[in-house]
């Protein structure tokens, strides 16, 4: 049983347009077929019969707001599955590239921070003694909530979350983690706000602006160019 469930599972994610599709939704938003036809070059009956099929096997899940029908992963466990097996794509280390930039830079990952940002940041988490890397999460100490606070973002906010508070999500372009989980999707809404980093259309590139750039070189210590 298990194994057929395997298979089965492989063959909807793996599938190349289907693969196409799965990619363009890893920015965390939600869109029409139409839209995801476009991203996707493929044709609108094409795409209608891989949305089908992803929906049955509770791969995606779809919002109707009026007359327009809204596609988005089921939940963040199929989108840290897709992020997983880009890693397996990502032939050369980061080593042998000359420049980082565009995605590999800085990205979301569904709805957290990733690439070079994300990881960077993540790593001064742990040096600062905020987050202690723990199986496969993240526990976050006590001087953790003491400086995630100056954000406005408490412990208490995740007592009621049934999504997990933490997770270590492998960056498929940088082969180390980044912090993903409730709270990384938190932090990231709560940088995004404050203005330290804005989204291109788009893409799932993120910019870090002046003030982003001050705010973690002043709380972390990090220098980012």
């Amino acid at each position: 049983m298990e194994e057929n469930n395997f298979i089965s599972i492989t063959s909807l994610l793996c599938e190349p347009s289907r693969a196409k599709i799965l990619w363009n939704l890893l920015d965390g938003r939600a869109y029409t077929a139409g839209e995801l036809a476009l991203a996707s070059d493929l044709s609108a009956t094409s795409v209608s019969n891989h949305l089908t099929k992803l929906l049955k096997g509770k791969i995606l899940k779809v919002s109707v707001q009026g007359r327009h029908r809204y596609y988005s992963f089921a939940n963040s466990d199929v989108a840290y599955a897709v992020e997983s097996l880009a890693n397996l794509a990502n032939e050369h280390p980061l080593s042998t590239q000359p420049k980082i930039s565009g995605i590999k830079y800085c990205r979301t990952c569904y709805d957290h921070l990733a690439g070079y940002v994300g990881v960077t940041l993540t790593e001064a988490l742990e040096n600062q003694g905020y987050l202690k890397k723990s199986g496969i999460v993240y526990d976050v100490t006590v001087k953790g909530w003491e400086w995630f606070s100056n954000l406005n973002i408490s412990e208490k906010d995740f007592f009621k979350s049934r999504r997990s508070l933490t997770r270590q999500c492998l960056d498929w372009s940088e082969r180390r983690s980044h912090l993903a989980g409730h709270l990384g999707a938190v932090f990231l809404q709560t940088m995004l706000q404050n203005g330290w980093f804005k989204k291109v259309e788009f893409s799932r590139e993120l910019i870090i602006t002046s003030k982003g750039r001050h705010s973690l070189y002043t709380l972390l210590g990090i220098n980012f160019q």
